[in-house]
């Protein structure tokens, strides 16, 4: 039986309370496992001062030494003063001193005085939050694998006995594994480093729901950031049915009047084109009915893409000026799909964005952190999620051939798109021009005939329906035998 009524403890981490639907369950332990670098003992320093000034916090260290810890965490930005310590670390004379054991193993002789130093420790602090880093350290100690075991049980009762949360890690070793305790664990984290992309998973939650699936964690100077992953039915709201002109009256024929609120659509075409331009005229359109939209540029710097847009009549600069735009220049490698999903739900839910333009989708793969096949995942939930809260989406996407057979994308995403605009290069009797049709709308009717498209220093024209002419969506348009 599921109970989200439960008492929590946050995490201190605001993502991974997100994903445990408010935090830890107040009085329960959980394992945090991972190979070494992957965070685990940052997230114990996200814990451990995550408690209000009426929580006192426990770190139990079996590893390193009470300063060591401190000032590794300050390193992070982390003030542990106000957290109570057990230092249950080596001492450097435990390897050089004449130590001889003759008639008890260490286990016997260390074990007691061990258990007698937590028990007072415990009592004297009463701990509502303790971290132990590592656990498995404690393994040392017992004579064999059923006492350890039987050890740590009784040490997690003891612990919960006294209102504890106890989050604690372990070091998995060719000999040993940590299988025995994450049965006895509450719950499970689980951090990846996989190739520089970093995740949390939470396999095992008892007694609770929890967001599943692989979340994006990053590590920075400001310790650990989780950021969930999206799920689109999670979000929606209400919005009103309206098209959206480009402000070129051809090119609102051909559409059947505009691109319709609330829908994803796919501008493609080959380089140089003008797809990043006609993209941006939704966004200057937007504008101009006091609603804002925000592109996030993967392929050309904003600087770049504002000198080209303004010298043909687009008024980047007032628009960004009166905040009805915003320009994201995304570095590449330097964001996880739901990191990118973070940032986009920030404009569309605290800035009430109504448009957003993606440029490119080629550039996103690249960019982005992440298989591409996952991430062609990713961004069909974050259109979803997009259409779910009446938001206007545009991708613009790169064909690889400028002329010869014709394509409709080049990144396999036309089953994402609710219309498909697509600007296409001729060549007419030597001399390069373009056309642009549309090849899909969803949810209206639109004109099935080709334009010829032609951007000058006064913006974007967009002419009479080409006739007489075949083998134009080929780029070598014929006259017909009738012309």
């Amino acid at each position: 039986m599921i109970d989200n009524s439960l008492d929590r403890v946050s995490s201190g981490v605001p993502g991974l309370d997100g994903v445990l639907r408010g935090g830890f369950v107040k009085g329960r332990n959980y394992l945090v496992r991972g190979a070494p670098g992957t965070g685990k003992s940052i997230l114990g320093f996200h814990f451990l001062t995550a408690g209000g000034d009426d929580e006192t916090s426990l770190l139990i260290n079996l590893e390193e030494s009470s300063d060591d810890v401190r000032k590794n965490a300050a390193t992070l930005g982390f003030d542990l003063g106000d957290v109570e310590m057990l230092d249950l670390s080596p001492e450097s004379d435990f390897f050089v001193a004449d130590q001889s054991y003759e008639m008890f193993s260490p286990s016997e002789v260390e074990q007691r005085p061990v258990t007698e130093e937590i028990i007072d420790r415990v009592d004297d602090v009463q701990p509502d939050r303790v971290f132990v880093d590592p656990l498995t350290q404690l393994r040392y100690l017992a004579p064999d694998e059923y006492q350890f075991r039987k050890q740590v049980l009784a040490f997690m009762r003891y612990l919960k006995e006294r209102g504890a949360t106890v989050l604690y890690t372990t070091q998995q070793t060719p000999s040993s594994s940590d299988v025995d305790l994450q049965f006895l664990s509450d719950g499970i984290l689980e951090l990846d480093n996989d190739d520089g992309r970093r995740t949390i998973s939470v396999p095992k939650f008892r007694g609770s729901d929890r967001q599943k699936g692989t979340h994006s964690l990053r590590v920075d100077g400001d310790g650990l950031e989780v950021f969930p992953e999206l799920v689109p039915e999670a979000h929606s709201q209400e919005f009103e049915s309206e098209q959206i002109s480009s402000g070129v009256p051809g090119l609102d024929t051909l559409l059947g009047g505009g691109i319709e609120r609330g829908t994803v659509t796919v501008i493609s075409g080959p380089t140089g084109v003008g797809k990043t331009t006609t993209g941006s005229l939704f966004a200057e359109q937007t504008a101009t009915r006091d609603e804002r939209s925000v592109i996030y540029l993967f392929e050309e710097s904003e600087s770049t893409f504002t000198h080209r847009t303004e010298s043909i009549g687009i008024s980047i600069n007032e628009m960004t000026e009166s905040a009805s735009l915003a320009i994201e220049e995304v570095e590449p490698l330097t964001q996880s799909p739901e990191a990118f999903a973070k940032m986009v739900r920030e404009e569309v839910e605290q800035r009430d964005t109504e448009v957003v333009m993606i440029d490119g989708v080629k550039g996103y793969t690249l960019s982005i952190q992440g298989e591409e096949t996952a991430l062609r995942r990713k961004l069909h939930a974050l259109c979803r999620y997009l259409k779910n809260m009446g938001v206007t989406v545009i991708l613009v996407d790169e064909i690889d051939e400028i002329t010869g057979d014709f394509q409709v994308t080049n990144a396999g995403i036309s089953y994402l798109a609710d219309n498909i605009l697509f600007l296409q290069y001729l060549e007419v009797q030597g001399e390069l021009r373009k056309t642009t049709g549309v090849l899909k709308k969803r949810v209206s009717s639109f004109e099935h005939t080709l334009r010829e498209f032609e951007i000058t220093d006064d913006g974007v024209h967009v002419g009479d329906p080409i006739t007489g002419h075949r083998g134009i969506l080929q780029g070598t348009p014929e006259p017909t035998e009738d012309d």
